[in-house]
Order: C-alpha cells, then structure tokens, then sequence
C-alpha cells in the first residue's frame, strides 16, 4: 500500500515542478496542484486504507483492558436441573399407531 503512495508522491511532485516551472504555471498554481492532487486524496485513500488496523488495534486494546471471563462451573449429579418446568413440558405426546 505504501509502495503506491510514494508511487503517486512521485507523479504529484513531477506535475508540481512542471506547474512551477512552466513559462504559463505559477508557484501558487503548484500549489494548489500539489495540495487537490497529491495531499487531499492520498490523506483520504491512506486514512481509508488503515481503518482495519486500527478497528483491529482497538479490539486488542479493548481486549487488553477487559477483565478475564468467568468460567462457567458444571452443574453437578446432586444439584440436577433446577428449572421451574417439569421435564417435557410443552412436548406434546403421540401415540403410536397399531
């Protein structure tokens, strides 16, 4: 990703110094070509580019910060199910057929 940021770096500069130094260009006029072509949209794309990493940064610090999960402790033999239905409720019988 960075490779294509020095890569447009390169053609923004080029076209700046040819702005400049073009009998018709002017130094404000490089200006600009350098500020609406090469700082604004390679800002843009490069803060686009890195919202992963950082949505991943911020899972990681969020993670590193969370205090560690409860585990959760088997219901043992004796305490069996403790639910206010009866087993089976809300199944309804079938008979079988002869």
């Amino acid at each position: 990703m960075h490779i294509v940021a020095v890569g447009w770096i390169f053609v923004v500069m080029l076209m700046t110094l040819a702005e400049a130094t073009s009998t018709q260009g002017t130094v404000l006029g490089a200006f600009f070509t350098l500020l609406l072509y090469g700082v604004l949209p390679l800002g843009i794309v490069l803060y686009v580019m890195g919202a992963p990493g950082r949505a991943k940064a911020r899972r990681a610090a969020a993670a590193k910060s969370a205090p560690a999960p409860e585990t959760a402790t088997p219901l043992s033999a004796a305490q069996g199910d403790t639910g206010s239905q009866a087993p089976g409720a809300g199944i309804t019988p079938e008979r079988e057929k002869p």
